[in-house]
């Protein structure tokens, strides 16, 4: 099946490199360009995307505002959001994250990077750096505390979940992978992800990325401070 991929950055040229890049691949093409958030919202939806590229910094409906908008609508459930940034630490990354977004990647990251982080996407494992992810989460929460948009009710739901799924998303949280979960639980892969997917239906997450910020924001998990 072919990767249906949009792409929102406010950089005509940027956009024509990554088009040129995505549209040289077999499995994948680009079905649509914007110029802001407003834009990919409308393309998302009329061109049946399934990931999106999603620059932060826009004119007018910026790109977080715009994760948030796709995220909350369920015709739109399918769709996966990669946030583009020239910040590897940047507070938009974690808004957006919580917003709904899959992960993130740094623009000055090679080809094969972005590549990889498209299939990663539109196949649902969505945490694209794990460790990467997990450190910026860590160091975020570590440095703001409780912020204005945490959701103290998190921590409340997730007396929902079984021991082994609290068990697993401690893991994912960590920034495993299904085969290293396994391992480290004595399990199969396939029961891991099926914990995994259960722990994502119980709690509301699109996918792993989410799992990961509210383990923290719950915290199941706390980020350690060197």
């Amino acid at each position: 099946m072919t990767i249906r991929v949009l792409l929102a950055d406010d950089q005509a040229l940027l956009r024509s490199a990554f088009r040129v890049l995505v549209d040289s691949e077999p499995d994948m093409e680009v079905v649509g360009e914007a110029s802001d958030g407003a834009e990919a919202v409308r393309l998302a939806k009329e061109q049946r995307a399934d990931v999106v590229l999603m620059d932060i910094r826009m004119p007018g409906t910026d790109g977080l505002a715009a994760t948030r908008l796709i995220s909350a609508d369920p015709a739109l459930a399918h769709v996966r959001i990669v946030i583009l940034t020239t910040f590897e630490v940047d507070d938009y990354v974690v808004q957006s994250l919580r917003a709904g977004a899959s992960g993130f990647l740094g623009k000055g990251s090679e080809p094969d990077e972005l590549l990889t982080a498209i299939r990663v996407a539109a196949d649902g494992e969505a945490l694209l750096s794990p460790v990467a992810t997990k450190g910026l989460i860590a160091r975020f929460l570590a440095q703001g505390g409780d912020s204005p948009d945490r959701d103290p009710a998190r921590s409340e739901r997730l007396d929902a979940l079984t021991g082994r799924e609290r068990e697993v998303l401690v893991q994912v949280a960590g920034g495993h992978s299904n085969d290293e979960i396994a391992e480290r639980l004595e399990v199969s892969p396939l029961t891991v992800k099926t914990h995994v997917n259960r722990a994502m239906a119980k709690l509301g997450a699109r996918d792993r990325a989410q799992l990961v910020v509210i383990a923290y924001e719950s915290g199941l998990v706390r980020p350690r401070v060197d």
